[in-house]
């Protein structure tokens, strides 16, 4: 009911890049587990190269059921997987990226027009909403990214064992990780005169073999058509998306030149981590838990408020964290959006609804793995607890988060339970259209 309270807005217009590809989505156990022995060590590598080091990677990130992206270098190496996906009884291809997905989810609850910056062949545009505008040319072919998805306590054999379900996303794509489709954007924009700007898919730079000046000169030209656009029309929204980065350089070249001038974030608390320990200890968290408690989650998210906004150009008035366990909603209170209780549950339906793959919550399929209460913080001069009521299932309050500058921002925050899918379908592009749902009745 929280969430049919507030109606989406049809004359809504969204713009959203960079990038689109086929997803294959298979299951590991058809392309890794059952081809191929454990390894001795279970070791990350930013850049792949070779099957031990394939076998290596996805062994460490499996082992503490984190989600990971990575560029398989070896076109060979790739071809051979995703013959061997091809081969698997549940593989299913479908259209991918981040901002294919958003925008498949927006155009599905309601906005009226998406403007979608990907380059893709015209089969795969096929598969979009009729809604979905695309502003660039047809490719003649797609690139493939393979998702290898993996069941809670699947094992491999006695040496290894998920303890969530998650996904390891490879590819060996070298057109999105130029941002190829941000060329037209800009004009195309200009013309749609969008309600909201959406950032995503730049992870798809992550170690990838580039000039490093080259990925500057890209960054740099997306950093002014985002300035342009506001400057075009000031009351445009900007909404980065964030995914799985391992590159500490990338990042910050991120965060100095983009966040400045975007109102908000979409994060998972993987994601979370990593942002939280870039700016507090100056690395990257290569995992992180995969059930954070509520508290820590929140602290994080107001620590990330306060320093993206300690610049006295710092734009940010809202924060969104999606986890498995639950969804966290941070919004300044006097900013723009609006509904955000029914945003949060909205938010928290979505990720059920994409995992079990059904319009219609199962409560047979679904249970609930957050704490009975949580704590609204870890420090111990504002703590205090909060339960979860049936009745009322989504929790909001008023506070204030101070700045490194002095200054104090009033906000409101909402925390909304996830009915846990038990009969996973799919996690892959769970994040996508958890925080496009999440947005759709805020704008």
């Amino acid at each position: 009911h929280i969430e049919d309270s507030v109606s989406v807005n049809p004359k809504t217009k969204i713009a959203i890049g960079f990038g689109s590809c086929v997803d294959v989505v298979a299951q590991t156990r058809d392309v890794l587990l059952d081809r191929y022995s454990p390894p001795e060590v279970a070791k990350p590598y930013d850049i792949i190269e070779t099957r031990d080091e394939l076998l290596e990677s996805f062994a460490y990130f499996f082992q503490f059921g984190a989600a990971a992206e990575r560029y398989i270098k070896n076109s060979t190496l790739f071809a051979e997987l995703v013959a061997a996906a091809n081969t698997g009884r549940h593989t299913k291809r479908t259209i991918g990226g981040n901002a294919p997905i958003m925008a498949s989810r927006f155009a599905k609850e309601g906005i009226g027009e998406v403007l979608l910056a990907a380059q893709m062949s015209a089969q795969l545009q096929s598969q979009l909403p009729s809604d979905v505008v695309l502003s660039c040319p047809h490719l003649p072919s797609d690139d493939i990214h393979l998702l290898l998805e993996y069941p809670l306590d699947e094992k491999w054999d006695n040496k290894y064992v998920s303890p969530r379900a998650n996904r390891f996303i490879v590819h060996n794509d070298n057109k999105n990780p130029l941002l190829h489709s941000l060329d037209t954007f800009y004009e195309k924009a200009v013309d749609f005169k969008p309600d909201l700007v959406i950032v995503s898919g730049l992870q798809m730079m992550d170690n990838f073999p580039i000039d490093i000046e080259i990925r500057k000169q890209r960054i740099e030209v997306l950093r002014q058509s985002l300035i342009d656009l506001r400057t075009n029309d000031p009351k445009v929204r900007i909404h980065f998306e964030m995914a799985s980065f391992a590159e500490e350089a990338l990042l910050k070249t991120i965060t100095d030149r983009i966040f400045p001038i975007v109102d908000s974030i979409g994060l998972n608390e993987q994601e979370a981590q990593n942002l939280y320990n870039l700016y507090v200890y100056g690395n990257l968290s290569v995992v992180s838990d995969p059930y954070p408690r509520v508290a820590l989650v929140l602290d994080q998210m107001r620590h990330l408020y306060s320093v993206l906004n300690s610049d006295s150009a710092g734009q940010l008035t809202r924060i969104h964290v999606h986890t498995l366990a639950f969804q966290a909603i941070l919004m300044r209170k006097g900013s723009n959006w609006k509904a955000l209780m029914a945003s949060s549950a909205k938010a928290a339906l979505t990720a059920h609804r994409h995992t079990c793959g059904s319009e219609v919550i199962d409560v047979n399929k679904a249970k609930l793995i957050v704490d009975e209460s949580f704590s609204t913080t870890r420090s111990d001069s504002n703590k205090r607890r909060i339960g979860f009521d049936a009745k009322n299932p989504v929790n909001c309050w008023d506070e204030s988060v101070s700045q490194d500058n002095g200054a104090t921002h009033e906000t409101s925050i909402c925390v909304a339970p996830v009915l846990v899918c038990t009969k996973v379908l799919q996690t892959g592009g769970g994040g996508d259209n958890v925080s496009a749902a999440g947005l759709v009745l805020q704008i």
